[in-house]
């Protein structure tokens, strides 16, 4: 047979090699497997803080501290997301990248049982702080993991695998929360919440010793992507200046910006202002469950495959323009009813054994959280079709979560200063909408597939032909 016909046999993107290796170097190496251990690692470290934060101000009485904590991760994420943990990852690769940030999410849960004997806020909002850098290189890692290590025509999935399997974490997580304070009167969490948290989150940590370099993953595409990668810290940013500076990328910045904009608002204004203590832990795990619905939806409408690739994205786009108008439609009628009943003195005290008055709030939370996934899920798809590179979709995943990190800060903030509710809904619904109109050229001219540039493809060659 001759090699034409060898390489016309097998499918394009599966590399196979001389040596087969064995069975389980095969299996560690496989795509899927890798997309299944990030999924896992976040189930356990971001999971289980999305559970702490699902509760409304981390479990505490009063959410400032958590507030503030919260600004000071996400500013520290806005701050080095992009110019320190994509650079980093192209020199250092994704295991160790992961390694060194992840066992942040552990010391922030301590921070917090800390609080709970010793009131440390300063502890809880440096921890953060702290948290916010291990963050950035965690969620770099994972995005350029999700968007590169599969087919083109399996990112979807990928991202719907993740999404189901990362919110599981927070799903799970405050629903042991509900179950360890089903009794609780305090309004504050219990210390074992906390132990339970921590303990995962550092399992997690300890799995990330297993995510496998890109030059090792089963995977023609993105084999051709890494043979025209350079790793040095002036090419790395060199690569992060040609990734950035496109029209392309800079329409998708406010879809970036918006990505945790309304996470205050939903957590300590919906959640954390209107129920008990039981029911922000049931809504919360129902929040990430929800979360897990949403992504397989937006997941399975990307992929789907009767469908050209720039058809899916006016699709994505559609779907979240609608149902966006719908939910914080829904979300204003909640707001003025919530105005009212706090100006009556009714506050964190609606539980969800009472009937049609918790149903309807209690729904809305659910739907906030599937937009959450839609949203995200969008996002990542987008990246997606920018490169194949993971050197890449680092940069640009850093700067999904710098513009992500920087909102969410903002909105944060905005929130700990106590401005008005609806003022808040006001500025998620308004800022969503805006960035859904500016993302359009980007989404309109989405390409039937990503292609390494022919200008880099010369000048590596040119490159290697000196050498």
């Amino acid at each position: 047979m001759s090699n034409q016909q060898q390489s016309e046999s097998q499918p394009a993107d599966v590399e196979l090699g001389p040596e087969q290796g064995s069975r389980m170097k095969d299996f560690y190496a496989n795509p899927w497997t890798q997309i299944a251990l990030i999924s896992v690692i976040c189930f356990c470290c971001p999971g289980m803080y999305n559970a702490l934060g699902g509760l409304g101000g981390s479990g505490q009485v009063d959410p400032t501290v958590a507030a503030n904590a919260t600004v000071a991760l996400l500013s520290a994420t806005a701050a080095t997301a992009l110019i320190v943990a994509g650079p980093f990852f192209s020199l250092v690769g994704p295991r160790m990248c992961f390694l060194l940030g992840g066992w942040t999410y552990a010391l922030y849960s301590g921070s917090l049982l800390n609080f709970n004997h010793h009131a440390n806020g300063a502890f809880v909002i440096a921890s953060g702080a702290i948290l916010g850098i291990g963050a950035s290189m965690l969620w770099v890692v994972q995005g350029a993991i999700m968007t590169t290590y599969v087919q083109e025509s399996q990112k979807g999935l990928a991202i719907a695998v993740f999404w189901i399997i990362f919110n599981l974490g927070g799903g799970v997580g405050s629903l042991a929360s509900f179950g360890l304070n089903f009794h609780s009167k305090s309004g504050t969490v219990s210390d074992s919440t906390y132990i339970a948290l921590m303990v995962i989150m550092l399992v997690g940590w300890v799995l990330g010793a297993f995510i496998c370099s890109p030059s090792r993953i089963k995977l023609a595409q993105l084999h051709a992507a890494v043979e025209h990668e350079k790793h040095s810290f002036k090419d790395g940013m060199k690569i992060t200046i040609q990734t950035l500076f496109t029209w392309r990328v800079a329409c998708m910045l406010p879809l970036f910006f918006c990505a945790n904009v309304f996470y205050s608002y939903q957590q300590n204004n919906v959640n954390g202002l209107t129920f008990n203590i039981r029911t922000r832990s049931l809504n919360g795990a129902l929040y990430w469950i929800t979360q897990m619905l949403g992504g397989l939806l937006i997941g399975v409408l990307l992929d789907l495959p009767f469908l050209t690739r720039p058809a899916r994205a006016k699709l994505g786009w559609v779907v979240l323009f609608s149902t966006g108008m719908a939910i914080w439609g829904g979300g204003y009628a909640f707001q003025k009813w919530q105005d009212h009943r706090v100006a009556n003195g009714h506050k964190q005290d609606l539980d969800y054994t009472d009937g049609s008055l918790s149903t309807g709030p209690m729904f809305l939370y659910i739907f906030y959280g599937s937009y959450d996934a839609l949203w995200q899920g969008f996002c990542y798809w987008l990246i997606g079709t920018e490169s194949n590179s993971t050197a890449r979709a680092a940069v640009l995943v850093g700067a999904y979560k710098t513009f992500q990190a920087t909102g969410g800060a903002m909105a944060w903030r905005i929130n700990a200063l106590h401005t008005s509710p609806m003022t808040q809904l006001g500025m998620n619904w308004g800022l969503s909408m805006g960035a859904l109109a500016i993302v359009l050229p980007t989404v309109w001219t989405v390409t039937m597939t990503t292609v390494v540039p022919e200008a880099e493809v010369d000048e590596v060659a040119e490159k290697d032909f000196k050498d």
